[in-house]
């Protein structure tokens, strides 16, 4: 895939998880719950790599803050890490990973980067954006217990979309 290839589909991935989470703050605390900015990152990880994973990742939580406020300024800079460390880990896991099996490697890609970006933000969130006052408990709350429905969502349906992309020859 050459540059100016993904430098359009790292906007149209960045516009995606712009406009998606809009759909859900009808809801209070929807973004928290179901995790709508994270799907597309997290895809654009597969079908880019893991630079251009990263820069929507980077990108997507800056620029939806700007436009909609959303995330909130606290939120921004865990968000910003967060969503950057997805972006990387599911291009770079997929990359190198030796696994044959493509719903295999999906999943285990998928899920060490889940678990990667998680651990990032609560080790940022303890050390940096809420030193002191967040504990283990909290995170286990925030980052598995509050997220569960969008943890299932992004089980279910990432790897559809990365497995029928990658059949399609798209990446």
């Amino acid at each position: 895939m050459n540059q100016t290839r993904k430098f359009i589909l790292t906007a149209m991935f960045i516009a995606i998880g712009v406009v998606l989470p809009q759909a859900f703050h009808a809801i209070p605390n929807a973004g928290s719950i179901f995790l709508p900015m994270h799907i597309p990152v997290l895809v654009s990880g597969f079908v880019l790599g893991p630079v251009f994973g990263g820069i929507c990742g980077l990108v997507t939580p800056i620029l939806s803050h700007l436009m909609f406020g959303m995330p909130p300024a606290p939120m921004l800079g865990q968000m910003i890490c967060e969503l950057a460390v997805y972006g990387i880990c599911t291009g770079l896991y997929f990359n190198l990973l030796k696994i044959e099996n493509l719903t295999v490697k999906t999943y285990v890609s998928l899920i060490l980067s889940m678990l990667t970006g998680r651990l990032v933000y609560g080790v940022l969130n303890a050390l940096i954006f809420k030193a002191g006052s967040y504990s283990f408990a909290a995170w286990i709350s925030a980052a598995f217990v509050t997220a569960l429905p969008g943890i299932v969502i992004q089980l279910v349906l990432i790897p559809i979309l990365v497995i029928r992309l990658k059949k399609a020859n798209l990446f």
